[in-house]
């Protein structure tokens, strides 16, 4: 064999010899990510099932305390202490008429019998039995303003030695050390939290449905959602197994489920109400704020609520928020109002139910005194796509797909996780492809991408503050008080909700300006909205368009509801509009005990007396 033959054949040996051992360590490397997705997977399976498994122990606990409270409480007709408003529950419960224990079983029943038909519970909140032995032991003159009263909670909000899952196996096992500062605050005026509510895989969904606790129902139509995310509070409350319940919201998550099932929410300004010790699957989102809020089933009790929680106490316990007690002498004014008319948002044409609510109301409240003018939201297409879900997927979803690793995804998310997972240049490629045929889609597509740097994001906070700055203005210049705004609706079928993402423009701009703003229920679907949904065509005529019109069919006798609206930090203005909205579609006064019984009870037993708030 020659000199160079020699060569060639050792230079052959090698190149075989490397290309083994690249592929060898190909097969090893893709073996290795194969084997983690497998035991990833494995591990958020196993926890699922012993989530599940808890839960059933927890429901089973629940019976059993049922069966204890029977024994120890009067008997009382249920029907009666259910048809309570939150105003005479709380009062009969202070005076004695009524024992917490009772109170307490009859809620308990009732949730349970509302789980059973619509799933909208994830846990029973075990110690509210010790709880009330504990507040039975309270003098009576110590009595918090909520003694006694049964209260819900979603699933977010902690509550010490339970997990605040968020849908999500990665949150499973993980349960709080201490309870939420909310619920601290509710505990210090003899509230009595007993159990936790259903919610969407990740929170990021107007759909109520996860691989862990399955899905919550309409409580009208089982076809149909209950709305997302605080969906299961939404179920429970309009079917009666809860009377106060506690939600939060990012782009609607109070306010959606509220229209859909037809009970009351309230999202306020942001960090108005304290966040702490609620859970999320993204934290240090500043554009797109996520607030916490009640809902109820009048307006009253989201009053009542709303002061109670805006004690010297939540103060205390959380620096953070202003230290802005309720303003009596706002929320009680009777000076007409100067209200803003939107009728469309110009990005996602209103469903024929939702115009004729914002005409009924305006023409009610035009009659009552109160002037109506037209108002118009700039961009909305910038502001829902650029502004809104480019700050909400600001990081591209990694933040949120980093949770997800090995997890089961619900089908209800599953479209817009699988986008997110696209490489960027794919992403590129498909927006480019679908822009002539589905401009939204196509846009959306683009944001989804992300930032892509600091700088970029902090033009993206500059945009967005400017953007709050002119529709300020122009609110100013036409002098107005508060708005009156669509509420999307009627509820959708179950299973379209990602389909017709956009829709939620409707209430996702509220979140993107910060403003307060309420959900009162006005009526119901009627024969000619369906007829006139027939010939629905969208601003678009896109995807998102037909999808909305296939998901709202088939709606007649399902809740309709408007939005009341209001500056930052005029909470007190909102309700107090919302009062109005509802005393002239449902005929409810405003309640007869004057402020002045209610407001000192909203200085909880622990905390200082006096007040730091402005205006004092």
């Amino acid at each position: 064999m020659s000199y160079q033959e020699g060569i060639s054949e050792a230079l052959q040996n090698l190149s075989q010899f490397l290309l083994s051992f690249f592929l060898t360590l190909l097969v090893i490397v893709v073996g290795t990510c194969l084997l983690r997705k497998w035991v990833a997977k494995a591990q958020a399976q196993a926890k699922i099932r012993d989530a599940q498994k808890r839960r059933e122990v927890a429901l089973k606990k629940m019976e059993a305390a049922i069966e204890r409270l029977k024994q120890q409480a009067p008997e009382l007709d249920p029907e009666h202490i259910l048809s309570l408003s939150l105003r005479e529950l709380a009062h009969q419960l202070r005076q004695g008429s009524l024992s917490p224990e009772s109170v307490l079983c009859i809620y308990m029943e009732k949730a349970l019998k509302v789980h059973h038909e619509l799933n909208c519970l994830t846990d029973y909140l075990e110690d509210c039995e010790v709880r009330l032995q504990e507040l039975k032991r309270q003098p009576k003159e110590k009595r918090g303003l909520l003694y006694g009263v049964p209260v819900s909670i979603k699933d977010p909000y902690d509550y010490k030695g339970h997990d605040s899952t968020c849908g999500m196996a990665y949150f499973l096992g993980k349960p709080a050390e201490e309870d939420a500062t909310i619920v601290k605050v509710l505990k210090s005026q003899g509230a009595v939290p007993f159990v936790k509510t259903n919610i969407p895989q990740t929170l990021f969904s107007f759909e109520c449905s996860n691989p862990i606790f399955g899905e919550t129902l309409h409580p009208q139509n089982p076809k149909k959602t209950a709305g997302g995310s605080t969906g299961g509070e939404g179920a429970l409350l309009a079917a009666g197994g809860s009377i106060i319940g506690l939600g939060t919201d990012s782009g609607g998550s109070i306010r959606i489920p509220s229209a859909f099932c037809g009970i009351y929410g309230l999202k306020p300004t942001g960090y108005r109400l304290s966040y702490n010790g609620i859970n999320s699957a993204v934290k240090g989102k500043k554009s797109i704020i996520t607030m916490a809020g009640p809902m109820t089933r009048d307006v009253d009790s989201l009053v009542l609520i709303f002061r109670l929680l805006l004690s010297e106490y939540m103060f205390q316990l959380d620096p953070m928020v202003p230290p802005m007690p309720f303003r009596e002498e706002v929320y009680s004014s009777t000076q007409p109002l100067r209200i803003g008319y939107v009728e469309t948002d110009g990005y996602t044409q209103p469903s024929p139910s939702m115009v004729r609510a914002i005409r009924e109301v305006s023409k009610k409240l035009q009659a009552a005194g109160h002037q109506i003018i037209p108002f118009s939201i700039f961009r909305p297409e910038c502001a829902m796509i650029k502004l809104y879900t480019g700050g909400l997927y600001a990081d591209g979803g990694e933040t949120l797909l980093e949770k997800l690793r090995g997890d089961i995804i619900d089908p209800t998310i599953s479209s817009v996780i699988s986008t997110l997972r696209l490489p960027d240049f794919i992403k590129c490629f498909l927006s480019w492809v679908q822009r002539p045929v589905d401009t939204r889609a196509a846009k959306t597509l683009a944001v989804l991408r992300g930032v892509g740097s600091p700088k970029n994001l902090w033009e993206q906070h500059v945009n967005v503050e400017d953007f709050q700055k002119e529709i300020m203005a122009s609110w100013r210049a036409q002098y107005l008080d508060v708005l009156l705004y669509p509420a999307l609706g009627p509820a959708f079928d179950k299973g379209t909700t990602s389909k017709a993402l956009g829709t939620m423009s409707y209430m996702a701009l509220f979140n993107l300006l910060n403003f307060p703003v309420g959900v009162v229920p006005v009526g119901t679907v009627n024969a000619q909205d369906e007829e006139e949904l027939a010939s629905y065509r969208g601003y678009y005529e896109d995807s998102i368009d037909k999808n909305f019109k296939k998901a709202i069919a088939g709606s007649v006798g399902l809740p309709i509801a408007v939005q009341c609206v209001s500056l930052p930090w005029q909470e007190e203005l909102c309700l107090r509009f919302m009062k109005e909205v509802e005393t002239l579609v449902h005929g409810k006064t405003q309640m007869s005990e004057s402020a002045s019984f209610w407001t000192p009870m909203c200085q909880g037993p622990q905390e200082l007396s006096g007040s730091r708030g402005i205006g004092q």
